[in-house]
């Protein structure tokens, strides 16, 4: 355990971006599973519907630094091109 008032700080200043990060990261994945699953089914329309909400939550991820941007990108594109196969 530190005894250091600034390396208690530190610790404490980690584990709520730690938290913080997690708790994006997870929200992601929530979407890009919905969006997926929708794609699995072949529902055109609720795909369609998903993927800005999925474009607009990594790119969010990207900006606070979470998910870094080319991973970003290169998940759109592949995202993207499930979504361009079925229609």
């Amino acid at each position: 355990m530190a005894n250091i008032k600034s390396a208690k700080k530190r610790i404490k200043v980690t584990e709520k971006k730690t938290a913080q990060n997690r708790m994006i990261k997870s929200a992601v994945k929530t979407v890009i599973k919905k969006f997926e699953a929708a794609v699995a089914t072949n529902n055109v329309e609720e795909a369609k519907a998903l993927f800005p909400q999925v474009a607009k939550s990594l790119d969010m991820a990207a900006q606070k630094g979470v998910i870094h941007k080319n991973m970003v990108a290169r998940k759109k594109s592949r995202l993207a091109a499930k979504l361009n196969a079925m229609a």
